[in-house]
């Protein structure tokens, strides 16, 4: 039963990832692409004509997107890692280091204080997007956000779940998959096969 919540969880956090880069795809493409007149950074290429120092220097922090780019690679890694966990609890896969609940966890910490960084830098840019809501722009900016936080509660509870599981069953060292048997295991040095 555990396999099938936490590979639900890992579905979901994939498909929140998938999303999420989407999202900051479509940010990052509009802003390297601002068309002429655009209000936006005075119809400047934020990447192009890159007028950072001059916006800095007057105190303008639109110059760049860089957290979105931050949200683009967390969401990359995201969608990997899910990937690799639903096929190693579906096929209860046992390779010696990362797919120990240790190295799960790890993984999953390292991708938690990435998405954690990025939906709270984000948040502290563009936290009340209320005034804008009739441009695209403005509407993909509020669902970055909501889908910038998403995938971090989700592993959260990620987390949460295979601490408890690894702490309970003194498992840290032993398959994230959740179906250990010593005498099958590759990681057992008695590996025996049943008759």
């Amino acid at each position: 039963m555990l396999g099938i919540i936490r590979t639900f969880l890992y579905c979901v956090f994939g498909v929140f990832s998938l999303v999420l880069f989407g999202l900051a795809a479509a940010r990052l493409r509009y802003t390297t692409h601002l068309p002429p007149g655009d209000p936006l950074n005075d119809g400047h290429n934020f990447y192009g004509e890159l007028r950072l120092q001059s916006l800095q220097e007057q105190g303008n922090n639109r110059g760049s997107d860089p957290i979105v780019a931050e949200l683009l690679f967390s969401s990359l890694l995201g969608m990997g890692w899910s990937v690799y966990a639903v096929l190693t609890i579906h096929h209860m896969r046992e390779d010696r280091l990362i797919a120990s609940f240790a190295g799960e966890i790890l993984v999953l910490s390292i991708l938690f204080l990435l998405y954690l960084v990025g939906a709270a830098i984000a948040t502290s840019i563009w936290g009340d997007l209320s005034f804008c809501h009739q441009f695209q722009a403005c509407r993909i900016l509020t669902a970055l956000l909501a889908f910038a936080w998403l995938p971090w509660i989700v592993l959260m509870g990620l987390l949460v779940a295979s601490v408890f599981v690894a702490i309970a069953n003194a498992a840290f060292f032993a398959p994230f998959h959740g179906r250990w048997n010593p005498r099958e295991s590759t990681y057992s040095s008695r590996r025996t096969s049943r008759a």
